[in-house]
């Protein structure tokens, strides 16, 4: 045997040794800094103190933009993914430091809007599970809650028009919006999948998730429960049983991953807004969303949609609603590239509001999605 044909040297005990203390220095170093940022983010708190209490704390546009900067400097090895998890939760604990947030969705725990919410604010702020897309808006606009999160429209379903609605006469903004995958996974105490006998889980969830039931699971019993809250209780409650909920929630309920990515369809994602009573400031990529109506005249859809061509504007989403105030009246709902602040759509949006008979409605300017 030629030295070519020898078998790859086995690393010694000593070499994994070597390269684990190297490691182990890395991550003190990393624990180094965290407590070096933190101590910054106690000088910045008690700088927004001495400004006084109007002070906004929480900075949408900030964090898009550390976010995005993080993003353009990358270049692996380390997945940009779990780069933007890990600094969602560093955000979220610095921001304690300063200031507790407190968040309201349309819950129960677990669903797919808990999931947007911790894909927000991260696991350090308190969240606040309402019953109704109705109570979401009332618990902010009563000022219990800081911030609250919506869902407004799905990639394949179209949009949530309760939602649209409630905007019409709220006073609060849209201060942010949120991106989830609508990613299903299979969760249990158990540690093997062919240990699986009941599989449980919402009426929605199951029918996302059918077709890798009936190929991978052909001969277990399937249960619809109210909740993706119910379906994780009593996956730990019983035996030999399994719960389908997303990717954020096994470590929060103790729960192993069994398989992960079961849905039907792999392209499908819900859009959340997040909506407050502050206005962020531009973060260089950013979206406005407006309502308009006017009188029923020919042309009128076309004049209104010609202010925003002639300057440049790019429309991303039109959908109307009836105004509920009489049959046949109906709102436009527009988003637009671009900041209410910026020059090209504060013309834009000025002229809209000197159309004879045209209501018009900003709902927000807040950075597009970051992560």
């Amino acid at each position: 045997m030629n030295a070519d044909d020898a078998p790859p040297e086995t690393p010694s005990s000593s070499d994994l040794g070597a390269l684990r203390e190297q490691i182990d220095r890395v991550d003190d170093r990393i624990h180094d800094l965290l407590m070096e940022r933190a101590r910054w983010v106690l000088e910045v708190g008690k700088a927004k103190k001495r400004l006084g209490p109007q002070t906004t704390f929480y900075r949408p546009e900030r964090e898009a933009m550390i976010h995005r900067r993080l993003a353009d400097r990358h270049r692996g090895p380390f997945p940009i993914e779990a780069l933007h998890r890990i600094y969602r939760e560093i955000i979220s604990a610095s921001l304690r430091l300063e200031r507790k947030l407190a968040v309201a969705y349309l819950g129960p725990e677990a669903t797919t809007t808990h999931q947007a919410a911790l894909k927000q604010f991260g696991s350090s702020c308190d969240m606040f599970p309402v019953r109704t897309i109705d109570e979401v808006f009332d618990v902010v606009e009563a000022g219990r809650v800081d911030f609250g999160v919506a869902p407004v429209e799905n990639s394949t379903e179209g949009v949530v028009t309760y939602t649209l609605d409630r905007f019409v006469d709220s006073p609060l903004s849209i201060c942010g919006e949120i991106f989830l995958p609508m990613v299903n996974n299979l969760l249990s105490p158990e540690t093997e999948i062919m240990r699986v006998q009941v599989v449980y889980g919402h009426y929605r969830a199951l029918a996302q998730c059918r077709r890798w039931l009936d190929g991978h699971l052909p001969g277990v019993t399937t249960r619809e429960v109210k909740s993706t809250a119910r379906a994780l209780a009593l996956a730990r409650e019983k035996t030999a049983a399994a719960a389908i909920a997303g990717p954020y929630v096994s470590d929060r309920h103790g729960l192993n991953i069994l398989a992960e990515g079961i849905q039907n369809d792999a392209d499908n994602e819900t859009r959340y807004l997040v909506i407050g009573k502050q206005l962020p400031q531009p973060s260089g990529r950013d979206r406005t969303s407006l309502v308009f109506s006017s009188q029923d005249e020919p042309g009128f859809l076309y004049r209104v949609l010609g202010v925003f061509a002639a300057h440049g504007i790019n429309l991303t989403r039109i959908q109307s609603r009836p105004s509920r105030r009489k049959a046949w009246d109906y709102c436009f709902f527009i988003d637009l590239e671009g900041h209410q602040e910026t020059p090209e759509v504060a013309t834009a949006l000025a002229k809209l509001a000197d159309m004879p008979g045209v209501f018009a409605k900003v709902l927000g300017s807040y950075p597009q999605r970051a992560l």
